[in-house]
């Protein structure tokens, strides 16, 4: 009589793994989790199974929307475009203050791995449904879903679709490499000095910056994300440190320096104030950066401006983009080169 049980579609061999003395060891991302049999590692979503890596995630997605592109946030990829934006359980982080922890922090907290599965096909399929020029793979860490991530992307890239990374990035150096061919942009957050990494992400400051350069210099879009969290991240000093580095890495570089509302286990922290999004701004800007962005607070300058004339080109309220000159990647006024992608 045949079984009428089901198999998990989500569960399936990993990648980015061997073995280690009867344990395994997952070099997926810079965490390096040493996972002893049956157990997990730090994500919640990798388990070693009789000797095996398994992911518990694969097409297991927990959340699917379309989302305005402005919103992961990249502002010179694909202004005004729609993103079909999907994301699985899980993340390789542990953010005090992560606003998706819900999602995020579940299979580590709980053990549960909610969601259900959709073939990889089917993501694609809904993409082009909705009008979409791209598929964000987002809310939670893209790289603890990697297998299927690049599954869909592949399946995208096929159909023309581009593909983007909203990210902590702390992927592993074979992960990187892996992605690359498929992927066309990437969001990174870049959260503060290495103490902060550690006593609020549990993890180190390093390996981000190394994947910041590696993408940029790989030829994907990046754009930079900095929360800033007042007695946290907010210094001078800190944010200095971040906009000196980014510059060096290529002044194209737009950073996003966005306030931060409590939320999650870190609730001692105020709001952060329009001031200090505005320091960071002035900030971005002796260090040399040409595009620098205040979010997160309705009214402050979201405007993508030309460096050299400062003409507005891409005028935007909220995740709405309400103008845009931008032609074949240059200004109108002075002919200047606009760094970004922009069709």
């Amino acid at each position: 009589m045949e079984s009428d049980i089901i198999p998990n579609q989500s569960i399936r061999e990993a990648q980015f793994w061997h073995k280690l003395d009867g344990d395994v060891q997952c070099t997926l991302c810079n965490q390096m989790c040493r996972i002893r049999p049956g157990k997990r590692g730090l994500c919640g979503v990798r388990e070693s199974r009789d000797g095996t890596l398994m992911t518990l995630v694969y097409g297991n997605l927990i959340a699917a929307n379309v989302d305005p592109i402005e919103k992961k946030p990249l502002f010179h990829f694909l202004p005004g475009s729609l993103s079909y934006s999907i994301a699985t359980a899980g993340c390789n982080f542990r953010c005090l203050h992560c606003q998706n922890a819900d999602i995020s922090q579940l299979p580590r907290e709980t053990g549960q791995v909610p969601g259900g599965f959709v073939p990889p096909k089917e993501v694609v399929a809904e993409a082009i449904a909705d009008r979409c020029q791209s598929i964000s793979y987002t809310y939670t860490e893209p790289t603890i879903f990697f297998e299927y991530a690049h599954d869909v992307a592949a399946l995208a890239k096929e159909d023309g679709l581009k593909n983007v990374f909203v990210s902590n990035g702390y992927m592993g150096q074979e992960a990187a490499e892996s992605i690359i061919p498929v992927l066309d942009a990437i969001n990174i957050d870049l959260k503060g000095d290495d103490q902060f990494y550690r006593k609020v992400c549990g993890a180190k400051l390093e390996p981000v910056k190394q994947n910041i350069k590696f993408f940029w210099d790989r030829g994907v879009w990046v754009e930079v994300t900095t929360l800033i969290i007042p007695g946290y991240n907010d210094s001078e000093e800190i944010l200095r440190e971040i906009a000196a580095f980014l510059a060096e890495v290529s002044p194209n570089i737009p950073w996003h320096v966005t306030a931060f509302y409590p939320t999650y286990k870190l609730r001692d922290a105020p709001p952060t104030s329009a001031g200090q999004l505005r320091k960071g701004v002035e900030i971005g800007r002796q260090a040399g950066l040409k595009y620098i962005y205040a979010g997160n607070i309705p009214g402050e300058d979201e405007n993508t401006r030309c460096p050299s004339c400062g003409e507005i080109l891409i005028e935007r309220l909220g995740f709405r983009v309400m103008r845009n000159s931008v032609s074949d990647g240059l200004c109108p006024k002075c002919g200047s080169r606009i760094a970004g992608v922009w069709r």
